[in-house]
């Protein structure tokens, strides 16, 4: 399963990966994350871990896989039969603006079904992070 959800900010993309890449302060700005740790000191590198609560799931373990400052980081976070790997990414636009691309994709066994039951919440999850990813940072 893949879900997809983009956004248009009005701020540079310097400004959005710091507020992005900051993953302890997420609840502060979207409600699909009520609770996240970071699980090593530092700045979000290869390897770093956190540990997301978002209503309605379990607490998961994101790993992050690839990282590309300040423009992407991808992670990675397993449970019983599905793999799920978020991607952040954003792009420079000509006006100065950014666009924040955000992807869900869900693979092993047991991930159709998961996105059956689940599609809904997943989409409702990524369009709250990217609207309030947007509202954080062009509030300045």
């Amino acid at each position: 399963m893949r879900f997809v959800e983009s956004v248009e900010i009005a701020a540079d993309v310097d400004q959005v990966w710091a507020v992005q890449s900051d993953v302890e302060r997420w609840p502060e700005w979207t409600p699909s994350v009520t609770a996240a740790r970071r699980l090593e000191p530092g700045p979000l590198a290869l390897g770093a871990t956190a540990r997301l609560t978002q209503p309605r799931l379990r607490p998961a373990v994101w790993r992050v896989t690839e990282i590309d400052p300040p423009y992407a980081f991808v992670w990675e976070s397993a449970s019983p039969g599905v793999r799920s790997r978020g991607e952040h990414r954003l792009v420079r636009l000509d006006d100065g603006r950014t666009r924040a691309e955000l992807t869900l994709t869900q693979s092993g066994p047991l991930a159709a079904l998961v996105g059956l039951l689940g599609g809904s919440t997943m989409r409702r999850y990524l369009r709250q992070e990217a609207d309030g990813l947007r509202r954080r940072c062009e509030r300045g």
